[in-house]
């Protein structure tokens, strides 16, 4: 793993934990953090070791959202032309979805772990994760109604299919800030916690419980999740059916079933 501005990267017991690493920016998404990601998430994507994903935030806060500073460079490179602007905005905004698209292509289970703020473009962030865990005193906002914009790396596409449409719409219209015992009972987080440590403590808990399951078994399962998004229901059946076809064949099918019958816990290969 390189050394990483943005970020901290360990490996340990099969989970990859990533952490945003700018406390004292109070974990603002820097130019570094955005190209870095991709990065990250390439690497966690192709290392067989690593079967479960947990991303956190260094310090007080899970992520302020995008960093000021580089929506400023970004407006430098800004001329008289309306066309050219256009076209600057659109290959930036672009570069920044591709960002989170490798974090909600990973074929790995991706939890989230937010304590403090989670604004603007840190709910983009946890959109484009699996599951979502948080402290009581965490605080959501969806921050861009508020600077003029709409959000637009992922919160719009695919908040709704966590927290339904008519509360993403009240979220998103309003910019208000909900604290962690809203955001779990409207489904935006699956579980509260009452500090950091507990958080960390259970989140890392279910991240080994996903790690100690068949890793063809746990791909499979996120790949079928991930393919019903947009496919009807008889097209997600024809695929699984495919898909299992192939699978099914795998060793992970009789050590399960053999570790099952024998209540012996089962070990399977990267």
């Amino acid at each position: 793993m390189s050394a990483y501005k943005a970020f901290r990267v360990e490996l340990a017991d099969k989970i990859a934990h990533v952490v945003i690493n700018r406390p004292e920016k109070v974990n603002a998404m820097s130019a570094d953090f955005w190209t870095e990601i991709v990065e990250i998430f390439n690497w966690i994507d192709t290392n067989d070791e690593v079967r479960v994903v947990v991303i956190s935030g260094a310090g007080k806060h899970f992520s302020s959202g995008i960093d000021l500073m580089m929506l400023a460079q970004v407006g430098n490179q800004l001329g008289k032309d309306p066309g050219r602007n256009a076209d600057v905005l659109r290959r930036k905004i672009l570069e920044l979805q591709a960002s989170f698209n490798a974090v909600d292509a990973c074929r790995k289970p991706v939890l989230a772990a937010i304590q403090g703020y989670c604004l603007g473009g840190a709910i983009d962030l946890i959109s484009a994760c699996d599951m979502r865990y948080s402290t009581l005193d965490a605080q959501f906002s969806i921050k861009e109604i508020d600077m003029g914009m709409a959000a637009d790396v992922g919160t719009l596409q695919r908040l709704p299919r966590i927290i339904g449409d008519g509360m993403m719409r009240e979220l998103a219209y309003t910019g208000r800030t909900i604290g962690g015992e809203e955001a779990r009972s409207i489904g935006l987080v699956n579980r509260t916690f009452v500090d950091e440590a507990a958080l960390l403590d259970g989140v890392f808990g279910i991240a080994r419980e996903i790690a100690s399951k068949s890793p063809i078994a746990i791909r499979g399962t996120k790949k079928m999740i991930g393919y019903m998004r947009d496919h009807r229901v008889d097209d997600g059946l024809e695929y699984v059916a495919v898909w299992n076809a192939n699978m099914l064949q795998s060793p992970d099918l009789r050590i399960a079933m053999a570790a099952h019958m024998s209540k012996q816990k089962p070990e399977f290969a990267d």
